[in-house]
């Protein structure tokens, strides 16, 4: 049933609209992309939403808590956990992996991947518009990201953060 469902949202349901309009179908696609992610990822949650052109893979390694969003064209990938009520803008890249570098006599092409670490993203959180976080980073429950933002490290619960490399701006009150 998964080959089935991820050949289904390649061809078929990637492509839809998205579904931040007002417009009558908008529903349904919602409902037909959080349909396939049941059978996806490796936990979903209730009500999910998947926006057009999202990139996940096959959805392996990935788990997706109640209310929580895909955003329009990100890209990510396993091992990844977002929590409940987390919304993603457009554009977002959550990377698990690198390129290996360690060896200078052998092209960094030829290393293969660095270790793979999971990124966690806890509940209620905001990842603004073309933010990118990268490899072993955890967000901290109420966190926002601005848009643009670089995570390199872990951010805690309620921050507010932005930059390249993200830093914090401030907290949540």
């Amino acid at each position: 049933m998964k080959k089935i469902c991820l050949i289904l949202y390649l061809l078929f349901l990637k492509n839809l609209p998205a579904t931040n309009g007002n417009y009558p179908m908008r529903s349904i696609i919602r409902r037909m992309r959080s349909s396939v992610g049941k059978y996806l990822f490796d936990k979903c949650g209730n009500n999910i939403n998947i926006e057009k052109g999202a990139d996940f893979g096959k959805g392996n390694g990935i788990t997706i808590g109640d209310y929580s969003g895909l955003g329009i064209n990100c890209y990510v990938r396993g091992p990844l956990i977002i929590g409940s009520d987390v919304m993603m803008g457009p554009d977002v890249m959550i990377f698990h992996g690198d390129h290996a570098m360690s060896r200078r006599d052998i092209p960094m092409r030829l290393q293969g991947d660095s270790v793979s670490k999971p990124v966690v993203i806890g509940d209620d959180v905001w990842i603004g518009a073309r933010s990118i976080i990268l490899k072993g980073v955890h967000i901290g429950k109420g966190a926002v990201i601005a848009a643009g933002a670089v995570v390199t490290k872990d951010v805690p619960e309620y921050a507010i953060v932005g930059g390249v490399p993200a830093k914090i701006i401030k907290y949540r009150e």
